[in-house]
């Protein structure tokens, strides 16, 4: 028992590529990445992250559904099953789920759809969902070619810009209560906070 609390960041070969142990020592830091891991897969797996209970999941898939010409519904079918299973094993879990990144400018679209989604369901298993598109998108839609060398997997520079989104709501999700609410949206928030002192 190392006293800190147990985070495992499953996902594929994104979270697999990840030294998540080192970018969060104040963390117990288990990486269940599989390279070429779909949602199907990683349904498959989910006992390996029940086994470790964990005091937070952070998830990360996807993009092989994408690259494996899937729907949009199965996609966003194979994602929601992972969270209710996650759930349903971890009453008590913090629940971190991360967009789908993006890929090449063709899959744009393909992606924020699924992602549009993936950002409705999310509080209805009371999971934080956490929008990398901003940081990780150029305008076109596609991955930034400064993190990337095949439009995919992550370099330093990619892996970066990804820290510098995921450490600060890894931190407002360890503020909170286990399973309380979803992280607000800043623009949700702020309207909020506008008519909370208008009242």
């Amino acid at each position: 028992m190392s006293g800190k609390p147990k985070t495992v960041f499953v996902g594929d070969s994104l979270i697999e590529g990840g030294r998540w142990q080192e970018w969060f020592p104040e963390l117990e830091a288990v990486n269940l990445g599989v390279g070429g891991d779909t949602t199907e897969g990683l349904i498959a797996r989910l006992d390996e992250v029940a086994a470790e209970d964990p005091d937070t999941v952070v998830l990360l898939i996807g993009t092989n559904d994408v690259a494996n010409r899937r729907g949009i519904e199965q996609v966003v079918r194979g994602i929601e099953t992972a969270l209710v299973n996650i759930r349903a094993a971890q009453p008590d879990a913090r629940i971190l789920v991360q967009s789908v990144l993006p890929r090449g400018a063709e899959y744009a679209e393909f992606v924020k759809e699924i992602n549009r989604h993936v950002w409705q369901f999310a509080a209805t298993v009371r999971a934080h969902y956490l929008d990398l598109w901003p940081v990780m998108a150029v305008e076109s839609g596609e991955l930034n070619p400064d993190f990337t060398e095949d439009r995919l997997h992550l370099n330093e520079e990619g892996y970066k810009a990804w820290l510098s989104e995921l450490e600060p709501a890894l931190e407002r999700v360890h503020d909170l209560p286990p399973s309380s609410r979803p992280i607000r949206l800043p623009e949700l928030q702020a309207q909020l906070n506008a008519e909370k002192s208008g009242e």
